[in-house]
């Protein structure tokens, strides 16, 4: 992977991990589509410049991340994130498995499309819209609802946006509070992708191709890895906060349907590409 390509992968991490689009899709399919090869560098990459992208929620939600006097907001995230890090460390190496299978993904994309297109009807009881009222049962809830997400193509914040909406949260507050269990959730998976998680990486040795565990801050010292880890992130964080502002105002004026619509669109496409180009 070169820096071009680097920088167009955190461009789409940027975009895409805050909408509920699914940001791993949109990078499986952007490396499909333009050649990008999937080496194990690629699948780092595409984990760890996350972290660039929960910088963007720290810096915009400052004040409630750095209210240290509201201890009930730590206690719902922590409680909210305790799912997603259990079931994550026991499925990791299926979740890795489906990641290289984009028929599955597009099928999933467009499953949550179509959710998408109904969610008010299937939720029109939505009232909460504080923080403060969001009760530790809903949270625990919502992240249950967020473990839905490690199946590659129905996106974290989908999942727990709409398992917001069912806890009674309206739009607005679904969508903020998704923003919020991303910080943990997204440290946690780059956290332990990068210093904990043995990557098989092919070496040479003696000229015979052989693989070796690696851990991710071993991989990054290798060739450019570092500047490009780098780079990654500064481009995700920047593209995400704009992104995350872009979503809210949109979210307030047209709802959900118009991401419904684009989940659809963009599964068929997809599709098509995979019969037409990798038969």
């Amino acid at each position: 992977m070169n820096f071009i390509q680097a920088i167009f992968l955190a461009i789409i991490e940027g975009l895409t991990e805050f909408l509920p689009v699914s940001s791993t899709a949109h990078m499986i399919f952007t490396s499909t589509v333009f050649g990008i090869e999937k080496d194990v560098f690629v699948k780092m990459f595409q984990v760890s410049i996350q972290f660039g992208a929960i910088l963007a929620v720290v810096v915009l939600y400052w004040k409630k991340f750095f209210d240290f006097t509201n201890f009930k907001f730590y206690v719902k995230i922590g409680l909210a994130v305790i799912p997603a890090l259990v079931l994550g460390k026991l499925f990791d190496d299926k979740i890795e498995a489906v990641l290289e299978k984009p028929l599955p993904i597009a099928i999933t994309l467009i499953v949550g499309g179509i959710i998408l297109l109904f969610i008010h009807r299937l939720f029109k009881n939505t009232r909460i819209d504080e923080e403060q009222n969001v009760s530790n049962k809903s949270a625990i809830t919502i992240g249950f609802w967020q473990c839905l997400a490690m199946m590659p193509g129905t996106s974290r914040s989908a999942a727990s946006i709409i398992g917001g909406m069912q806890q009674g949260l309206t739009m607005r507050m679904a969508a903020e509070f998704s923003f919020f269990l991303a910080v943990p959730t997204m440290l946690a998976v780059t956290s332990y992708s990068i210093f904990l998680k043995d990557w098989d990486v092919p070496v040479m040795v003696n000229a015979v191709e052989t693989i070796k565990e690696m851990k991710g801050y071993e991989m990054l010292m290798e060739k450019n890895y570092l500047i490009l880890f780098i780079i990654g992130n500064i481009v995700a964080f920047a593209v995400a906060v704009l992104a995350i502002k872009f979503f809210i105002g949109i979210l307030k004026k047209y709802g959900f349907k118009m991401w419904g619509w684009y989940r659809i669109v963009l599964g068929i496409a997809f599709i098509i590409f995979e019969l037409v180009f990798n038969k």
